[in-house]
């Protein structure tokens, strides 16, 4: 059998979205035409304050924000952490997550982790989102500026 993750409806997805103003973007590229890239700026164009995360970058700039090596360097809460990384270790950003105040843990489309949903609930953090890109997300809710 298929493990096929069940998000929240997407009038909790909109309050996620309503709610938050501080998104760190795990496995972000510095590369502009990278997914990870497009999506942050557009974030970052519609209000949120960015946080890029990505040890490779550490200490560099990256669309104006300090870019940290992970999630436990960041001095500040997070509402949403936003994930462009591989299934294979989604776990692990949730095990990181756990170590933070972060609220929300958001995997973009195309990624779910049972693992990463098992380790989450059991802590019982269940503010999850998982295969659903959050620009598009935010289209859908109509939270978009026109």
């Amino acid at each position: 059998m298929t493990y096929e993750f069940q998000n929240p409806s997407m009038e909790v997805i909109r309050t996620y979205l309503e709610k938050s103003k501080t998104i760190a973007v795990v496995g972000i590229s510095d590369r502009t035409d990278r997914s990870s890239y497009m999506v942050a700026k557009a974030l970052q164009d519609n209000g949120y304050t960015i946080i890029p995360v990505n040890p490779k970058l550490a200490g560099t700039t990256l669309l104006g924000e300090k870019v940290y090596a992970s999630l436990a360097d960041i001095p500040v809460h997070i509402d949403i952490v936003d994930v462009f990384r591989r299934n294979e270790f989604l776990a692990d950003v949730a095990r990181e997550f756990l170590k933070t105040d972060a609220d929300i843990f958001w995997v973009q489309q195309g990624l779910q982790s049972e693992e990463a949903e098992q380790i989450l609930r059991e802590a019982g953090r269940n503010d999850i989102v998982m295969n659903l890109c959050i620009k598009v997300a935010y289209a859908l809710t109509g939270l978009a500026k026109k």
